[in-house]
């Protein structure tokens, strides 16, 4: 029987996420496997269009060990993020196995096995760092395979240049879709329409030049009902009264949904701008699409050349992980940032849950308490009986070693 090394770790995906907890183990001096479906890092952040900057300041785009490149002043460039995570990968001294597309999670005695393709691995720990975002999600709207003009999810935006001259209808106004629409703010679209149901929680990018995320710890620390109150004040002084542009707010605060859900604000960076002049113009939700038109729910009837999808992503983990009662109705985990579950003991998720800072400086917390709680079950019971005392030996002298460096 092949034997299982005490603290030995699978982690599936090499995201932000997953190489800071490979990071954090293998620098504890476990052995660490990472599985990445992908056939190079950041293939995600290569497909957003090339315009895209990250909403959140440099000072919180930092991982583990590395910190967040100044090239490009206070908002990272797309481009910069697959560098500096191309960068992190080739530091941190951990196996990664490319083009291994998981396609079984099984719990077994003596802990986790995964199949990829012809391939099976097994460890003590399995870390589940994918499936976030993985699946665009587009309403299933009543004839919207038969829609004769463009239809596509905002995760494929690509170049917003070529919407320049055509009438755009954007549906959502969250995190994602107001990013679209600060991009299209900047080009010459003909007309563009935002389709929201429940209006977001929107903040500005700066006040007085001073970068709104710089003061994120400091967000964290309040409780949502402070929280609440003080960015919807923020939102009206600086921004104004919205609802007489037609853009109302949603009945939960910006603060109670972050905590809550994990939706993040929308960022203002033009659009609202855009909205005041009158450049964008918000209508009521999607009723159905009829041939070249948009029906929507006031009756009224849009001919736009381009509908963007601005309406979230599925987690993908259902199929993986859906027999283990380790995710909720949405299809999320109970313990997205890296808490112990105590009915299913050696399984972790990282960067699942978006905080005040953002999902880099979460990724840095998550990996380290996993690997604190990782070490600790190390040091209290062998992985199996069947290690051998080389391997046990080996395994503890690493620990030690890591340990002792860190201290």
């Amino acid at each position: 029987m092949k034997t299982i090394e005490r603290g030995s770790t699978l982690v599936i995906g090499a995201g932000l996420s997953g190489l800071a907890v490979a990071r954090a183990l293998t620098h504890r001096g476990l052995l660490v496997t990472v599985l990445e479906a992908e056939g190079r890092v950041a293939e995600p952040w290569r497909r957003r269009h090339p315009a895209l900057r990250l909403n959140i300041h440099r000072r919180f785009a930092g991982l583990p060990g590395q910190s967040a490149p100044k090239t490009d002043g206070t908002y990272l460039k797309r481009d910069t993020v697959v560098a500096h995570l191309e960068g992190y990968a080739a530091s941190i001294g951990t196996q990664i196995q490319f083009g291994a597309r998981v396609t079984n999670v099984k719990r077994t005695a003596r802990g986790w096995r995964v199949s990829t393709g012809a391939d099976v691995h097994e460890a003590e720990n399995l870390v589940v760092a994918t499936g976030r975002d993985s699946i665009p999600y587009i309403p299933d709207w009543s004839g919207r395979q038969d829609y004769a003009g463009e239809l596509l999810h905002v995760a494929d935006l690509g170049d917003v240049s070529r919407f320049d001259g055509k009438r755009v209808l954007v549906v959502g106004a969250g995190n994602s879709g107001t990013d679209a629409l600060n991009h299209l703010a900047r080009h010459n679209p003909a007309k563009v329409m935002v389709s929201v149901r429940h209006g977001p929680a929107v903040v500005p990018k700066c006040i007085f030049g001073l970068p709104l995320h710089r003061l994120a710890r400091f967000f964290a620390l309040l409780p949502a009902g402070i929280l609440d109150p003080a960015f919807k004040l923020t939102e009206r002084v600086f921004l104004g009264n919205l609802r007489r542009y037609g853009l109302s707010s949603h009945p939960d605060g910006g603060g109670t949904r972050l905590l809550r859900d994990g939706v993040a604000f929308a960022v203002d960076d033009g659009f609202i701008a855009a909205l005041k002049a009158g450049k964008f113009q918000i209508v009521p939700s999607i009723e159905d699409f009829r041939g070249d038109a948009v029906c929507l729910t006031d009756g009224s009837v849009r001919r736009p050349d381009v509908v963007i999808a601005a309406t979230g992503y599925r987690a993908g983990l259902a199929p993986l992980l859906g027999h283990l009662d380790v995710l909720d109705d949405t299809g999320r985990p109970y313990h997205p940032m890296g808490e112990r579950d105590p009915s299913m003991p050696g399984l972790w998720f990282a960067g699942f849950r978006p905080t005040f800072t953002g999902f880099f400086d979460a990724a840095g917390v998550t990996a380290d308490r996993i690997a604190r709680q990782i070490v600790a079950d190390a040091k209290r019971t062998p992985a199996t009986e069947t290690a051998t005392k080389p391997q046990r030996a080996a395994a503890t002298e690493r620990t030690a070693a890591a340990d002792a460096s860190l201290s």
